[in-house]
Protein backbone atom coordinates (compact mmCIF):
# COMPACT_ATOMS: atom_id res chain seq x y z
CA UNK A 1 0.00 0.00 0.00
CA UNK A 2 1.20 3.41 -0.85
CA UNK A 3 1.82 5.80 1.94
CA UNK A 4 0.91 8.83 -0.09
CA UNK A 5 -2.32 7.12 -0.70
CA UNK A 6 -3.18 6.95 2.93
CA UNK A 7 -1.99 10.14 3.40
CA UNK A 8 -4.67 11.50 1.06
CA UNK A 9 -7.01 9.62 3.06
CA UNK A 10 -6.18 11.20 6.50
CA UNK A 11 -6.08 14.86 4.94
CA UNK A 12 -9.56 14.45 3.72
CA UNK A 13 -10.74 13.39 7.26
CA UNK A 14 -8.98 15.48 9.34
CA UNK A 15 -9.44 18.80 7.36
CA UNK A 16 -13.48 18.84 8.16
CA UNK A 17 -12.15 17.35 11.69
CA UNK A 18 -10.86 21.15 11.85
CA UNK A 19 -13.93 23.30 10.33
CA UNK A 20 -15.87 21.09 12.94
CA UNK A 21 -13.75 22.22 15.77
CA UNK A 22 -14.02 25.94 15.00
CA UNK A 23 -17.81 25.94 13.61
CA UNK A 24 -19.86 23.48 16.51
CA UNK A 25 -19.24 26.02 19.30
CA UNK A 26 -20.47 29.18 17.56
CA UNK A 27 -23.12 27.01 15.76
CA UNK A 28 -24.85 25.51 19.21
CA UNK A 29 -24.31 28.60 20.80
CA UNK A 30 -26.79 30.29 17.87
CA UNK A 31 -29.32 27.54 17.18
CA UNK A 32 -29.48 26.31 20.64
CA UNK A 33 -29.31 22.02 21.84
CA UNK A 34 -32.25 21.50 20.75
CA UNK A 35 -31.73 22.35 17.18
CA UNK A 36 -28.36 21.24 17.00
CA UNK A 37 -29.40 17.69 18.22
CA UNK A 38 -31.74 17.58 15.48
CA UNK A 39 -28.72 18.22 12.85
CA UNK A 40 -27.19 15.57 14.56
CA UNK A 41 -29.59 13.17 13.50
CA UNK A 42 -29.84 14.55 10.39
CA UNK A 43 -25.74 13.59 10.00
CA UNK A 44 -27.10 10.58 10.95
CA UNK A 45 -29.56 9.74 8.74
CA UNK A 46 -27.40 10.46 6.05
CA UNK A 47 -24.71 8.47 7.24
CA UNK A 48 -27.12 5.67 7.59
CA UNK A 49 -28.23 6.12 3.67
CA UNK A 50 -25.27 3.79 2.63
CA UNK A 51 -28.49 1.16 3.38
CA UNK A 52 -30.12 2.11 -0.16
CA UNK A 53 -27.07 0.82 -2.27
CA UNK A 54 -27.24 -2.66 -0.41
CA UNK A 55 -23.91 -3.10 -0.18
CA UNK A 56 -23.16 -2.86 -4.16
CA UNK A 57 -20.84 0.63 -3.34
CA UNK A 58 -18.29 -1.81 -1.74
CA UNK A 59 -18.81 -4.45 -4.05
CA UNK A 60 -18.20 -2.44 -6.97
CA UNK A 61 -14.76 -1.43 -4.98
CA UNK A 62 -13.73 -4.75 -4.36
CA UNK A 63 -15.23 -6.47 -8.29
CA UNK A 64 -13.43 -3.77 -9.95
CA UNK A 65 -10.28 -3.54 -8.22
CA UNK A 66 -10.44 -7.73 -8.98
CA UNK A 67 -11.16 -6.90 -12.71
CA UNK A 68 -8.41 -4.86 -12.92
CA UNK A 69 -5.77 -7.10 -10.94
CA UNK A 70 -7.06 -9.74 -13.31
CA UNK A 71 -7.03 -7.87 -16.71
CA UNK A 72 -10.25 -7.88 -17.44
CA UNK A 73 -11.18 -4.08 -17.84
CA UNK A 74 -13.93 -5.14 -20.04
CA UNK A 75 -16.02 -6.09 -17.43
CA UNK A 76 -16.25 -2.96 -15.96
CA UNK A 77 -18.50 -0.54 -17.54
CA UNK A 78 -21.21 -2.94 -17.60
CA UNK A 79 -20.81 -3.46 -13.70
CA UNK A 80 -20.73 -0.27 -12.89
CA UNK A 81 -24.08 0.38 -15.12
CA UNK A 82 -25.85 -2.28 -13.50
CA UNK A 83 -24.92 -1.20 -10.14
CA UNK A 84 -26.17 2.13 -10.73
CA UNK A 85 -29.33 1.58 -11.91
CA UNK A 86 -30.05 -0.86 -8.57
CA UNK A 87 -28.80 1.87 -6.26
CA UNK A 88 -31.27 4.05 -8.16
CA UNK A 89 -34.39 1.86 -7.63
CA UNK A 90 -33.71 1.90 -4.30
CA UNK A 91 -33.81 5.34 -3.54
CA UNK A 92 -37.10 5.85 -5.19
CA UNK A 93 -38.64 3.17 -2.83
CA UNK A 94 -36.77 5.66 0.08
CA UNK A 95 -38.13 8.24 -1.26
CA UNK A 96 -41.51 6.69 -1.37
CA UNK A 97 -41.17 5.85 2.20
CA UNK A 98 -40.82 9.35 3.76
CA UNK A 99 -43.63 10.43 1.58
CA UNK A 100 -46.15 7.93 3.38
CA UNK A 101 -44.05 8.77 6.62
CA UNK A 102 -45.13 12.26 6.48
CA UNK A 103 -48.59 11.86 5.19
CA UNK A 104 -49.31 9.67 7.63
CA UNK A 105 -48.30 12.66 10.23
CA UNK A 106 -45.86 10.19 12.61
CA UNK A 107 -43.40 13.39 12.51
CA UNK A 108 -45.69 14.83 15.28
CA UNK A 109 -44.78 11.98 17.63
CA UNK A 110 -40.98 13.60 17.22
CA UNK A 111 -40.25 15.05 21.00
CA UNK A 112 -39.20 18.26 21.01
CA UNK A 113 -39.78 21.71 22.55
CA UNK A 114 -38.96 24.77 20.11
CA UNK A 115 -39.05 23.06 17.21
CA UNK A 116 -42.16 23.48 15.37
CA UNK A 117 -44.25 20.87 13.73
CA UNK A 118 -43.83 23.06 10.29
CA UNK A 119 -39.74 22.85 10.43
CA UNK A 120 -39.45 19.42 11.53
CA UNK A 121 -41.85 18.33 8.49
CA UNK A 122 -40.09 20.42 5.93
CA UNK A 123 -36.53 19.09 7.10
CA UNK A 124 -37.60 15.61 6.83
CA UNK A 125 -38.73 16.39 3.63
CA UNK A 126 -35.63 17.91 2.35
CA UNK A 127 -33.14 14.87 3.53
CA UNK A 128 -35.65 12.49 2.05
CA UNK A 129 -33.46 14.13 -0.66
CA UNK A 130 -30.46 14.14 0.18
CA UNK A 131 -30.04 10.08 1.46
CA UNK A 132 -30.48 8.83 -2.24
CA UNK A 133 -27.95 11.53 -3.45
CA UNK A 134 -26.07 9.55 -0.73
CA UNK A 135 -26.27 6.05 -1.46
CA UNK A 136 -25.92 6.60 -5.70
CA UNK A 137 -22.55 8.51 -4.64
CA UNK A 138 -21.27 5.72 -2.85
CA UNK A 139 -21.25 3.38 -6.31
CA UNK A 140 -19.66 6.39 -7.81
CA UNK A 141 -17.07 6.48 -4.99
CA UNK A 142 -16.75 2.59 -4.95
CA UNK A 143 -15.23 2.96 -8.53
CA UNK A 144 -12.61 5.76 -7.55
CA UNK A 145 -11.26 3.57 -5.15
CA UNK A 146 -11.00 0.39 -7.11
CA UNK A 147 -8.90 2.94 -9.22
CA UNK A 148 -6.96 4.01 -6.20
CA UNK A 149 -8.62 7.40 -6.53
CA UNK A 150 -7.24 9.09 -3.23
CA UNK A 151 -6.36 11.65 -4.13
CA UNK A 152 -9.56 12.97 -5.61
CA UNK A 153 -11.70 11.25 -3.29
CA UNK A 154 -9.70 13.35 -0.39
CA UNK A 155 -10.44 16.80 -1.73
CA UNK A 156 -13.91 16.00 -1.87
CA UNK A 157 -14.32 14.66 1.52
CA UNK A 158 -12.51 18.16 2.85
CA UNK A 159 -14.71 19.98 0.87
CA UNK A 160 -17.40 18.30 1.75
CA UNK A 161 -16.89 17.57 5.21
CA UNK A 162 -16.34 21.32 5.56
CA UNK A 163 -19.22 22.13 4.05
CA UNK A 164 -21.45 19.43 6.27
CA UNK A 165 -20.20 22.11 9.36
CA UNK A 166 -19.78 25.05 7.35
CA UNK A 167 -23.12 25.64 5.60
CA UNK A 168 -25.60 25.21 8.42
CA UNK A 169 -22.81 27.73 10.77
CA UNK A 170 -23.31 30.49 7.77
CA UNK A 171 -27.16 29.67 7.70
CA UNK A 172 -27.68 30.25 11.34
CA UNK A 173 -25.60 33.44 10.92
CA UNK A 174 -29.48 34.54 9.34
CA UNK A 175 -31.91 31.93 10.10
CA UNK A 176 -32.63 29.65 12.75
CA UNK A 177 -35.16 27.72 11.19
CA UNK A 178 -34.57 24.14 11.35
CA UNK A 179 -35.24 23.68 7.47
CA UNK A 180 -33.28 26.16 6.28
CA UNK A 181 -30.36 24.40 8.09
CA UNK A 182 -31.00 20.78 6.55
CA UNK A 183 -31.60 22.49 3.21
CA UNK A 184 -27.80 23.48 3.20
CA UNK A 185 -26.86 19.82 3.85
CA UNK A 186 -29.05 18.58 0.54
CA UNK A 187 -27.36 21.19 -1.22
CA UNK A 188 -23.86 19.59 -0.39
CA UNK A 189 -24.36 16.43 -0.93
CA UNK A 190 -26.15 17.15 -4.25
CA UNK A 191 -22.98 18.67 -5.09
CA UNK A 192 -20.52 15.52 -4.06
CA UNK A 193 -22.67 13.29 -6.48
CA UNK A 194 -21.82 15.32 -9.45
CA UNK A 195 -17.92 15.29 -8.40
CA UNK A 196 -18.31 11.93 -7.25
CA UNK A 197 -19.39 11.15 -11.03
CA UNK A 198 -17.59 13.13 -12.69
CA UNK A 199 -14.18 11.70 -10.71
CA UNK A 200 -15.61 8.06 -11.63
CA UNK A 201 -15.51 8.90 -15.19
CA UNK A 202 -12.38 10.20 -15.46
CA UNK A 203 -11.17 7.23 -13.96
CA UNK A 204 -13.02 5.36 -16.67
CA UNK A 205 -11.96 7.51 -19.56
CA UNK A 206 -8.43 7.72 -18.85
CA UNK A 207 -8.53 3.34 -18.41
CA UNK A 208 -9.81 3.76 -22.15
CA UNK A 209 -13.50 2.38 -21.15
CA UNK A 210 -16.29 2.76 -23.50
CA UNK A 211 -19.30 4.19 -21.09
CA UNK A 212 -22.39 2.02 -21.31
CA UNK A 213 -25.68 1.89 -19.78
CA UNK A 214 -27.00 -1.52 -19.45
CA UNK A 215 -28.85 -3.89 -17.07
CA UNK A 216 -27.58 -7.37 -16.99
CA UNK A 217 -29.35 -10.04 -14.86
CA UNK A 218 -25.56 -12.07 -14.80
CA UNK A 219 -23.80 -8.74 -13.12
CA UNK A 220 -26.85 -8.63 -10.87
CA UNK A 221 -26.14 -12.04 -9.39
CA UNK A 222 -22.20 -11.17 -9.68
CA UNK A 223 -22.89 -8.38 -7.29
CA UNK A 224 -25.24 -10.11 -4.95
CA UNK A 225 -22.62 -12.81 -4.61
CA UNK A 226 -20.28 -9.94 -3.35
CA UNK A 227 -22.91 -7.66 -1.45
CA UNK A 228 -25.83 -9.94 -0.85
CA UNK A 229 -24.32 -10.45 2.87
CA UNK A 230 -23.00 -6.86 2.95
CA UNK A 231 -26.50 -6.20 2.21
CA UNK A 232 -27.25 -7.27 5.35
CA UNK A 233 -24.83 -5.80 6.99
CA UNK A 234 -25.58 -2.30 4.90
CA UNK A 235 -28.64 -2.29 6.79
CA UNK A 236 -27.48 -3.58 10.23
CA UNK A 237 -24.21 -1.66 10.52
CA UNK A 238 -25.20 2.13 10.01
CA UNK A 239 -28.04 1.36 12.33
CA UNK A 240 -25.22 -0.41 15.22
CA UNK A 241 -23.12 3.01 14.24
CA UNK A 242 -26.45 5.57 15.14
CA UNK A 243 -29.37 4.55 17.05
CA UNK A 244 -27.87 5.09 20.03
CA UNK A 245 -28.55 8.69 19.45
CA UNK A 246 -31.99 7.91 18.42
CA UNK A 247 -32.47 6.49 21.50
CA UNK A 248 -31.63 8.84 23.37
CA UNK A 249 -33.54 11.34 21.74
CA UNK A 250 -36.63 9.15 22.64
CA UNK A 251 -35.55 8.02 26.31
CA UNK A 252 -34.41 11.58 26.87
CA UNK A 253 -34.45 14.73 25.19
CA UNK A 254 -33.03 15.90 21.55
CA UNK A 255 -30.32 18.41 24.17
CA UNK A 256 -28.73 15.33 25.97
CA UNK A 257 -28.17 13.88 22.01
CA UNK A 258 -26.01 16.86 21.92
CA UNK A 259 -24.25 16.64 25.28
CA UNK A 260 -23.50 12.52 24.13
CA UNK A 261 -22.37 13.75 20.06
CA UNK A 262 -20.00 15.99 21.03
CA UNK A 263 -17.74 13.81 23.14
CA UNK A 264 -18.76 10.82 20.80
CA UNK A 265 -17.29 12.86 17.65
CA UNK A 266 -14.03 14.02 19.90
CA UNK A 267 -13.08 10.55 20.38
CA UNK A 268 -14.46 8.72 17.47
CA UNK A 269 -12.89 10.61 15.21
CA UNK A 270 -9.31 9.61 16.16
CA UNK A 271 -10.39 7.08 14.07
CA UNK A 272 -9.49 9.05 11.00
CA UNK A 273 -6.10 7.26 10.90
CA UNK A 274 -7.44 3.71 10.55
CA UNK A 275 -9.78 4.59 8.03
CA UNK A 276 -7.49 6.42 5.73
CA UNK A 277 -5.52 2.72 6.64
CA UNK A 278 -8.30 0.58 5.71
CA UNK A 279 -9.73 2.46 3.31
CA UNK A 280 -6.96 2.06 1.03
CA UNK A 281 -5.91 -1.74 2.11
CA UNK A 282 -9.58 -2.95 1.21
CA UNK A 283 -8.91 -2.14 -2.78
CA UNK A 284 -5.35 -2.59 -2.28
CA UNK A 285 -5.61 -5.91 -0.86
CA UNK A 286 -8.60 -7.21 -3.17
CA UNK A 287 -6.05 -6.78 -6.16
CA UNK A 288 -2.95 -8.49 -4.47
CA UNK A 289 -5.18 -11.77 -3.70
CA UNK A 290 -5.46 -12.78 -7.14
CA UNK A 291 -2.00 -12.23 -7.79
CA UNK A 292 0.11 -12.98 -4.44
CA UNK A 293 -1.48 -14.29 -1.78
CA UNK A 294 1.65 -14.18 0.60
CA UNK A 295 2.00 -10.86 -0.48
CA UNK A 296 -1.43 -9.92 0.66
CA UNK A 297 -1.25 -11.32 3.89
CA UNK A 298 2.43 -9.75 4.66
CA UNK A 299 0.90 -5.83 3.56
CA UNK A 300 -2.41 -6.68 5.93
CA UNK A 301 -0.38 -8.01 8.81
CA UNK A 302 2.30 -4.78 8.54
CA UNK A 303 -0.23 -2.58 8.72
CA UNK A 304 -2.27 -4.35 11.47
CA UNK A 305 0.49 -4.13 13.82
CA UNK A 306 1.22 -0.37 13.37
CA UNK A 307 -2.60 0.16 13.98
CA UNK A 308 -2.88 -1.76 17.02
CA UNK A 309 0.84 -0.47 18.35
CA UNK A 310 -0.20 3.17 17.28
CA UNK A 311 -3.52 3.13 18.67
CA UNK A 312 -3.02 2.23 22.04
CA UNK A 313 -0.86 5.59 21.79
CA UNK A 314 -3.48 7.82 20.60
CA UNK A 315 -6.59 6.41 23.11
CA UNK A 316 -4.60 6.59 26.21
CA UNK A 317 -3.30 10.09 25.38
CA UNK A 318 -6.69 10.92 23.96
CA UNK A 319 -8.62 9.58 27.49
CA UNK A 320 -6.06 11.67 29.71
CA UNK A 321 -6.36 15.07 27.81
CA UNK A 322 -10.64 14.47 27.27
CA UNK A 323 -11.38 17.08 30.50
CA UNK A 324 -9.17 19.65 29.09
CA UNK A 325 -10.10 18.96 25.10
CA UNK A 326 -13.91 19.66 26.33
CA UNK A 327 -14.08 22.09 28.68
CA UNK A 328 -11.82 24.49 25.99
CA UNK A 329 -13.73 23.83 23.17
CA UNK A 330 -17.33 23.72 24.26
CA UNK A 331 -17.01 23.96 27.97
CA UNK A 332 -20.43 25.73 28.20
CA UNK A 333 -22.49 22.80 26.78
CA UNK A 334 -21.23 19.57 28.42
CA UNK A 335 -20.85 18.88 31.81
CA UNK A 336 -19.08 15.78 34.01
CA UNK A 337 -21.17 12.99 32.11
CA UNK A 338 -20.09 14.17 28.88
CA UNK A 339 -16.20 13.73 29.52
CA UNK A 340 -16.93 10.50 31.35
CA UNK A 341 -18.52 9.37 28.10
CA UNK A 342 -15.58 10.60 25.91
CA UNK A 343 -13.39 8.59 28.30
CA UNK A 344 -15.35 5.52 27.77
CA UNK A 345 -15.46 6.26 24.40
CA UNK A 346 -11.88 6.04 23.92
CA UNK A 347 -11.59 2.29 24.87
CA UNK A 348 -14.09 1.70 22.47
CA UNK A 349 -12.63 3.63 19.55
CA UNK A 350 -9.22 1.40 20.57
CA UNK A 351 -11.11 -1.88 19.70
CA UNK A 352 -13.23 -0.37 16.55
CA UNK A 353 -9.73 0.20 15.25
CA UNK A 354 -8.49 -3.28 15.18
CA UNK A 355 -12.01 -4.55 14.20
CA UNK A 356 -11.69 -2.02 10.78
CA UNK A 357 -8.74 -3.62 9.72
CA UNK A 358 -10.28 -6.77 10.48
CA UNK A 359 -13.25 -6.13 8.55
CA UNK A 360 -11.36 -4.74 5.37
CA UNK A 361 -8.82 -8.13 5.38
CA UNK A 362 -12.42 -10.24 5.40
CA UNK A 363 -14.05 -8.31 2.85
CA UNK A 364 -10.98 -8.38 0.76
CA UNK A 365 -11.13 -11.92 0.82
CA UNK A 366 -14.99 -11.78 -0.22
CA UNK A 367 -16.04 -13.30 3.40
CA UNK A 368 -18.53 -10.97 3.49
CA UNK A 369 -20.91 -13.85 5.22
CA UNK A 370 -19.27 -13.67 8.39
CA UNK A 371 -19.52 -9.79 9.23
CA UNK A 372 -23.45 -9.87 8.07
CA UNK A 373 -23.80 -12.63 10.56
CA UNK A 374 -21.65 -10.75 13.65
CA UNK A 375 -23.95 -7.79 13.46
CA UNK A 376 -26.83 -10.02 13.05
CA UNK A 377 -25.09 -11.49 16.41
CA UNK A 378 -24.79 -7.92 18.08
CA UNK A 379 -28.32 -6.44 16.90
CA UNK A 380 -30.50 -7.82 19.87
CA UNK A 381 -27.55 -7.70 22.13
CA UNK A 382 -27.13 -3.86 21.04
CA UNK A 383 -31.00 -2.56 20.90
CA UNK A 384 -31.34 -4.36 25.16
CA UNK A 385 -28.37 -3.00 26.57
CA UNK A 386 -29.05 0.35 25.27
CA UNK A 387 -32.54 0.62 26.68
CA UNK A 388 -31.25 -0.47 29.77
CA UNK A 389 -28.36 1.36 29.82
CA UNK A 390 -30.12 4.68 28.93
CA UNK A 391 -32.45 3.91 31.56
CA UNK A 392 -30.79 3.45 34.41
CA UNK A 393 -27.39 5.62 33.55
CA UNK A 394 -28.76 7.81 30.95
CA UNK A 395 -25.86 9.02 28.52
CA UNK A 396 -23.19 7.51 30.26
CA UNK A 397 -25.07 4.02 30.15
CA UNK A 398 -25.22 4.52 26.01
CA UNK A 399 -21.55 4.99 26.18
CA UNK A 400 -20.90 1.37 28.08
CA UNK A 401 -23.43 0.24 25.88
CA UNK A 402 -21.66 0.85 22.46
CA UNK A 403 -18.16 -0.25 24.11
CA UNK A 404 -19.76 -3.30 24.70
CA UNK A 405 -21.08 -3.89 21.43
CA UNK A 406 -17.54 -2.84 19.79
CA UNK A 407 -15.87 -5.33 21.94
CA UNK A 408 -18.45 -8.03 20.62
CA UNK A 409 -17.75 -6.95 17.48
CA UNK A 410 -13.86 -7.24 17.48
CA UNK A 411 -14.15 -10.56 19.35
CA UNK A 412 -16.20 -12.13 16.71
CA UNK A 413 -14.35 -10.44 13.55
CA UNK A 414 -10.57 -11.81 15.47
CA UNK A 415 -12.42 -15.54 15.49
CA UNK A 416 -13.16 -15.20 11.72
CA UNK A 417 -9.52 -14.36 11.16
CA UNK A 418 -7.58 -16.91 12.98
CA UNK A 419 -10.45 -19.68 11.28
CA UNK A 420 -9.61 -18.22 7.92
CA UNK A 421 -5.70 -18.36 8.38
CA UNK A 422 -6.00 -21.53 9.23
CA UNK A 423 -7.96 -22.44 6.57
CA UNK A 424 -5.54 -21.34 4.07
CA UNK A 425 -2.33 -22.89 5.87
CA UNK A 426 -4.22 -26.52 5.40
CA UNK A 427 -4.83 -25.18 1.85
CA UNK A 428 -1.12 -24.84 1.20
CA UNK A 429 -0.11 -27.69 2.84
CA UNK A 430 -2.44 -29.78 0.56
CA UNK A 431 -1.15 -28.10 -2.54
CA UNK A 432 2.49 -28.88 -1.21
CA UNK A 433 1.38 -32.46 -0.67
CA UNK A 434 0.10 -33.08 -4.00
CA UNK A 435 2.80 -31.01 -5.80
Amino acid sequence: MKVTHILWNMLGLLFPLLVAAISIPSLIESIGLERFGFIALAWAAIGYASILDLGIGRAVTQKVASYIGANQHQCISPLVSTALTLTSIFSVISLFAVVVFLAAGLQEYIPREDVTNKELTWSIALLALAIPLQALSATYKGVNEAYLNFKGISVLRMLLGAANFGLPFIVSMYSQNLSLLIASLVVSRLAAFFVYRAFANKQMDEANLQRVFVFELSLVRELFTFSGWVTLSSIIGPFLVQVDRFFISILLSASAVTLYVIPYEVSVQSLVVVGAISSVAFPTISRLLTADRLQANAVFKRWLIIVIIGMAFVCGLLFWLMPYLLRLWVGQFVDDSSILVGQIMCVGVYLNAIGAMLYAWLHANGKTKITALAHCIELPIFVGLLYFSISQWGIVGAAIAWVIRVLLDTSLLSLATLSLAKQHNANSEDALNVS
